[in-house]
């Protein structure tokens, strides 16, 4: 009997990259909650599952020898999800080289900047009040969350998904796609408006993105503990 895969897991787009994928693929799973907020992510037990430190990350007890294989980085957990399955991953070079570069593109585009957004327009004027400090930062990153929609925007407009056949970059990209955080307004990029509505309509999707949803806090409210929790997520250093 196959033991289900663990999921190192907080309710944020990384995390909800891999949520989707697990309720894609069918693969059973259990949730094991990282609470960023608290300082989690460094505990040695997790930190020898992901060295980085950050969120999501796996462990599939049935790994491909057998064996226990724990990944970190939500792209290389998508590519071994999609690869142990066979869904939504091409087994083609051609078609997997479609997906693996709109994979690349999102965890070293899209989602460092619209991240970047959010910080700079939710979380840096709970740290920083002045406008004036946070002004360049805002713009900066709002531009090109703006420019990578529409990057998007023209891939999508002839096409239902980013790769061809709905695949792990549109399970990838999805998640970070959210306008009202980042300055954007999905009226200006039709064909990004519709493929954000068709892949969200899809009941893994909306199973995916709802995991753990009681469990996410606003860092950006005021009050002793999302201040610590700022510092936890924005202040650190090596160790």
């Amino acid at each position: 009997m196959t033991r289900p895969i663990e999921l190192w897991y907080w309710p944020t787009p990384n995390g909800w990259k891999v949520s989707i994928a697990l309720e894609e693929m069918g693969l059973s799973y259990e949730m094991k909650p990282v609470n960023i907020g608290a300082g989690e992510q460094f505990a040695p037990a997790f930190q020898a599952i992901s060295p980085n430190g950050r969120m999501p990350a796996i462990v599939d007890p049935d790994g491909p020898d057998g064996l226990p294989l724990s990944i970190f980085e939500s792209g290389a957990i998508l590519q071994y999800l999609g690869a142990k399955t066979g869904l939504f991953y091409p087994h083609d070079l051609r078609g997997k080289a479609e997906v693996d570069q709109w994979l690349f593109w999102q965890v070293g585009g899209l989602g460092p900047m619209a991240g970047q957004a959010h910080h700079f327009r939710q979380y840096a004027p709970a740290i920083d009040p002045d406008q004036r400090h946070l002004a360049y930062g805002v713009r900066r990153y709002t531009n090109e969350v703006n420019r990578l929609y529409g990057v998007m925007d023209r891939r999508l407009a002839d096409r239902e998904y980013l790769a061809g056949a709905y695949s792990i970059a549109d399970m990838a990209a999805w998640p970070w796609v959210l306008p009202s955080h980042q300055g954007q307004d999905l009226d200006d990029f039709p064909h990004l408006k519709a493929w954000h509505e068709r892949v969200g309509a899809r009941p893994a999707v909306i199973k995916g993105r709802a995991l753990g949803e009681d469990l996410r806090k606003n860092l950006a409210a005021s009050g002793k503990a999302a201040e610590e929790a700022r510092k936890l997520l924005f202040g650190q250093r090596s160790r």
